[in-house]
């Protein structure tokens, strides 16, 4: 690991003296890519020359407490500085190994979301509604737009299926440990005898694929017109603006009819369709690495249970972490940077067990 800092160390060095040279401050797009390497290795530079300093300070206090002539009074202090730094250097030696886990280059990305009610008919539907509201109130406490790419509402307000773009820098880090089932228990406002159902809603979660990284071919699509239609005789459109695309090597289908526009309907099927091909890849390649990464955070595997709703006890727990609150009340409002805090913390550990630090 010391060999790896030291080769980072240096990166950092060359960068830093790149920032001050005359050709490259002239030049301003080769001066943003240095400035943006040098931003990245900054935090892991300074770490490693703290880990350093720490680790001199260390040898000195080892020196002085083996040196027979000291006397007491000073192998003593000796000692008790060796105990504070050993503690100072584990701390600081974990924090550094987070630092150089492997970064995942969608993090920073926008995000699709797609939520579709599972079992539990209008309940599902219903619940399905609610964390639509629960991530658009989390965008909102970090001021990141929210943008509904296609719908299907039922008669009550819920939600057979409901499609959405979150668009803010680190979105997807923060919401791909979503993706699984979410279980809901609650008396519906339909139940007269108040019996508490168990429904199930999906969520999956997608970074935004841009066009050089997912290339689609016009002649692989198929795609349909149809007059838009909604529940109740309501947002029916006198025009054929509804828009289904089929990919036809692959056999996804993606219809967007929440627009007037048949060609805003296009752009927004064809954005979802760019990201599910670009999810299904990353699927494959994770696939191919090794069988134990499918049950790691944030793969996508949405057959697994991956939280419980409670409301007879205001408790929401995670079953993949053992977290729960009593607090229902606030996640369901967008309150969700402790559990999702917890299990980034989390994932970090598994990734730290299979990384290989050895020099």
């Amino acid at each position: 690991m010391l060999a790896k800092l030291e080769s980072i160390a240096e990166r950092y060095r060359q960068l830093t003296d790149q920032l001050s040279d005359p050709a490259v401050v002239a030049d301003a797009e080769r001066y943003q890519q240095v400035a943006k390497a040098h931003h990245a290795l900054e935090e892991l530079t300074n770490s490693y020359e703290e880990y350093k300093r720490l680790q001199d300070q260390l040898n000195q206090a080892r020196e002085v407490l083996s040196d027979s002539s000291a006397d007491a009074e000073l192998r003593e202090l000796a000692q008790s500085e060796i105990d504070s730094l050993t503690e100072q250097l584990e701390t600081l030696e974990k924090h550094i190994k987070v630092l150089l886990l492997p970064k995942d280059p969608r993090d920073e990305k926008n995000v699709i979301m797609e939520i579709r009610a599972g079992a539990g008919g209008e309940e599902a539907a219903l619940f399905a509604a609610d964390l639509l509201r629960m991530y658009t109130r989390y965008a909102e406490r970090r001021n990141w737009p929210v943008e509904l790419l296609s719908s299907n509402e039922t008669e009550l307000g819920g939600f057979k299926e409901v499609i959405f773009m979150i668009k803010g820098r680190g979105a997807y880090s923060r919401l791909k440990f979503e993706s699984g089932v979410h279980r809901v228990q609650r008396v519906p406002d339909t139940e007269a005898s108040g019996r508490i159902h168990t429904s199930t809603v999906t969520v999956a979660v997608m970074p935004e694929a841009e066009e050089v990284e997912v290339e689609i071919d016009p002649n692989d699509l198929n795609i349909d017109v149809f007059r838009a239609s909604g529940h109740g005789g309501q947002h029916v459109n006198t025009t054929d603006s509804a828009v289904r695309v089929t990919h036809i090597p692959t056999g996804i289908v993606v219809t967007c009819q929440d627009e007037k526009s048949q060609l805003k309907n296009r752009e927004k099927a064809i954005k979802v369709l760019r990201a599910r091909l670009l999810a299904a890849m990353q699927r494959e390649q994770e696939e191919a690495l090794a069988e134990e990464r499918r049950s790691q955070v944030g793969t996508g595997d949405r057959s697994e249970r991956i939280r419980t709703y409670n409301f007879p006890q205001s408790r929401c727990s995670d079953h993949r972490i053992g977290w729960t609150t009593r607090d229902l009340t606030g996640v369901l409002d967008g309150d969700l940077d402790e559990l999702i805090d917890a299990l980034a913390t989390w994932h970090q550990a598994e990734q730290l067990e299979k990384e290989d630090f050895a020099e």
